[in-house]
């Protein structure tokens, strides 16, 4: 026990006073290991521009605590937000009053300004948005922020930014190939079976409600969907499959955001397309999703904890992504 107390005392002197390192969100933020990592990991960079911004960092990739370093002089030009932004933490108090757009310097897109400090990406980059009305948007989800902490998980339109300029550009090819690998799997594609007392049912309200959302999608690819009452879905037609490859591959960085983004809440590809042509609106891609769950929450009841957060989660996940994909076209 003297060895640990002495380990953890040699290790609190050396790290620099003059640099703040807060460990915000580990289990394990009182612990050697933290202590000796920001130390080791969170020097200051060598360039003084990077000196002087106020800057979110994780330690490493495995290690996804969030540090916090203040500026160092008034002289801070930047705000660089971290690579694991979207966390269910706050990351230290608002260090900003005022917030604000202005037109990015080349006259090509829009900037948000906290103070006078420039909003910018994980890898440093100039946050520029293609539109005065989504930088907007993202402004009053900073202005949004409270005085006691940052709580990234309230900036939706920040996080699906982000995507859009920086993880999209690097890895579109990735993107289209996870999205492409579950679409026979579609969530529109399985249908509870007809001939069981249990789900004749569900069955019955699915081919009600789905039907119209497949018959759209025979006329705007040119081959029917195959529906299945597998859980696992099945194969889908190679002409319907390469068609939807052929229209994520032209969709631009901010359609395939969203889209990607409304795919993963609803367990459907079909939905996440129809909210991005328009042949969905919010209520009704989100009525979609949760056809099955809703009726059995109208047969056995609703689940508080339970249900009711998973609705919550889902209508954030699918009307910020179906927002952020208006605010971001230009008209």
């Amino acid at each position: 026990m003297a060895n640990l107390h002495s380990l953890i005392t040699k290790s609190l002197k050396s790290i620099n006073s003059r640099t703040l390192l807060i460990p915000l969100s580990s289990p394990l933020s009182h612990s050697v290991r933290h202590s000796t990592s920001a130390a080791q990991h969170q020097k200051p960079p060598a360039s003084a521009d990077s000196d002087s911004s106020f800057t979110f960092s994780s330690n490493d990739e495995k290690n996804q605590s969030i540090y916090v370093k203040g500026p160092a002089s008034r002289s801070s030009s930047s705000v660089t937000m971290p690579m694991s932004f979207m966390t269910g933490s706050i990351v230290g108090k608002r260090f900003y009053k005022k917030v604000t757009t202005r037109e990015a310097e080349d006259g090509i897109g829009w900037m948000v300004m906290l103070d006078y400090r420039t909003l910018k990406t994980p890898s440093k980059k100039p946050l520029k948005l293609p539109t005065l009305a989504l930088a907007k948007a993202i402004a009053a989800e900073w202005e949004y922020q409270q005085t006691d902490g940052i709580r990234p998980f309230t900036m939706p339109l920040m996080k699906l930014a982000c995507t859009a300029l920086e993880r999209v550009p690097l890895t579109r090819p990735k993107i289209i190939e996870h999205l492409v690998r579950k679409f026979n799997q579609d969530l529109v594609f399985c249908q509870a079976p007809s001939d069981n007392d249990l789900t004749s049912h569900v069955h019955d309200r699915q081919v009600e409600k789905l039907n119209p959302l497949l018959c759209w999608v025979e006329s705007e690819f040119g081959f029917k969907p195959v529906v299945y009452s597998s859980f696992f879905g099945g194969k889908q037609e190679d002409g319907l499959v390469k068609a939807v490859e052929n229209l994520l591959k032209r969709s631009d960085d901010c359609e395939l955001a969203a889209i990607d983004a409304i795919a993963a809440a609803a367990h459907s590809l079909v939905i996440a397309i129809a909210v991005v042509r328009d042949k969905l609106q919010i209520e009704e891609a989100i009525e979609l999703t949760r056809l099955e769950e809703d009726f059995q929450v109208e047969r056995w009841g609703l689940v508080e904890g339970g249900h009711d957060v998973d609705i919550a989660d889902l209508r954030v996940q699918v009307s910020s992504a179906a927002v952020f994909l208006g605010l971001s076209r230009r008209t």
